[in-house]
């Protein structure tokens, strides 16, 4: 009597094309689980070949998560597969760095829509089905930046309070389903989100980093104990965590402002 196949687990990864997204990604992988990536960038395809080097299957789908077609052409992929979704990582997300009013609105518009509406729109569409089976994993990714108001990114770090405040009331809504939601809380990490933000010139942007490689397995380990955060265990994104805990919210801002405010020309990034 020949033994079926067991499928491997299915794990969906957003803003999967580099970074922390990409990292977390090719932990799965990995891990033996199949993927569907997606980004909305050139670079997606190429880091959806480098992702079948582990064995697994990888299907890319490239998508606007900003636009509510794109949320849902994904969704659609998805449910295509005809198989259960074991893992559902919310992971992309852009910041518009700079004083609020120098900002375009659109700017701040789409850091809202890719941070804040696509995860909703996401959870909404998908984690029905993991409720109904009874079992599934969730990440969302929110950021120790969440944890103070945020000068000069302003609608970024509001947005990922949200993502925090999301991830733990749906956590707890979810807690006799057998699905766990966990919110992911990394510091400064060396990715393109400065750059892609406007905001080379800050002092966080200039200090040190930590490796999205790293950030990405201790993501994942969390993510599979279904733990409540993960906050990456780094002396930076600590420290930042112990001040959000400790500090008002005007000497949180204040000290968030030190290292999110655009230097001045030839003022020292450190100091």
């Amino acid at each position: 009597m020949e033994t079926a196949l067991v499928p491997a687990p299915l794990a969906l990864v957003t803003g999967a094309s580099s970074g922390i997204g990409l990292e977390i990604a090719v932990r799965l992988a990995e891990l033996g689980h199949d993927l569907v990536v997606t980004a909305d960038d050139h670079q997606l395809a190429l880091a959806a070949d480098g992702l079948t080097q582990h064995g697994r299957a990888v299907r890319a789908v490239r998508a606007d998560l900003t636009q509510p077609a794109g949320v849902d052409a994904l969704v659609a992929d998805v449910t295509g597969t005809g198989r259960p979704l074991d893992l559902l990582v919310l992971n992309a997300g852009v910041g518009a760095g700079g004083a609020f009013l120098d900002v375009a609105l659109e700017d701040h518009l789409r850091t809202i829509a890719l941070d804040v509406v696509a995860p909703v729109r996401l959870a909404h569409a998908l984690l029905p089905a993991m409720v109904a089976r009874g079992s599934g994993r969730v990440l969302v990714t929110s950021s120790v930046g969440a944890l103070m108001p945020g000068p000069y990114y302003a609608t970024y770090a509001a947005a990922k309070a949200f993502d925090l405040s999301f991830a733990q009331a749906l956590r707890y809504e979810l807690r006799d389903t057998g699905v766990s939601v966990t919110a992911l809380l990394p510091g400064p990490t060396d990715t393109d989100f400065f750059e892609r933000a406007g905001m080379q010139d800050t002092r966080v942007a200039q200090g040190g980093k930590d490796d999205p490689a790293d950030v990405a397995r201790q993501a994942v380990d969390g993510l599979l104990a279904g733990d409540e955060k993960v906050v990456v265990h780094s002396v930076r994104a600590r420290g930042q965590a112990a001040a959000g805990a400790l500090l008002s919210d005007g000497a949180g801002a204040a000290l968030q402002a030190r290292y999110t405010e655009p230097l001045r020309t030839g003022e020292p990034a450190e100091g």
